[in-house]
């Protein structure tokens, strides 16, 4: 797996500042410019497949300085129809659910992250 780097990427100021996949591998291009596109593509996609069947699997996904993807199980549950106001029955699902870590929760907020590797926890 490429690793993304200690810089932060930068985002589509004209996509209201969010990253799409096709920008994603844009910015994997750009940092590793030994890969083609399409190489590029199927590394990300590599990842992302990866990633999602572990899931489906229910296993943990840890990416160290990132944070934590695990499948949480919902419960059986009585809800209301917004519209009608109605009484429903939403069935028992698992649902995907990540944990930010303290680096990248430093990055977000803009302050300094412990350059020591074994330094703080994920949480």
């Amino acid at each position: 797996m490429i690793a993304a780097g200690r810089q932060g990427m930068a985002t589509n100021p004209s996509s209201g500042g969010s990253m799409t996949k096709r920008e994603l591998i844009d910015e994997v291009v750009k940092r590793y410019p030994r890969l083609s596109a399409h190489d590029a593509e199927a590394v990300v996609n590599a990842v992302f497949d990866s990633m999602t069947e572990a899931l489906a699997r229910t296993e943990r996904i840890e990416i160290r300085g990132f944070g934590t993807f695990v499948v949480k199980h919902r419960q059986a549950r009585e809800g209301h129809n917004p519209k009608t106001g109605a009484l429903v029955s939403v069935a028992a699902k698992r649902v995907p659910w990540f944990k930010a870590g303290k680096e990248l929760k430093l990055r977000v907020n803009s302050k300094p992250v412990p350059t020591s590797a074994g330094e703080g926890s994920d949480g």
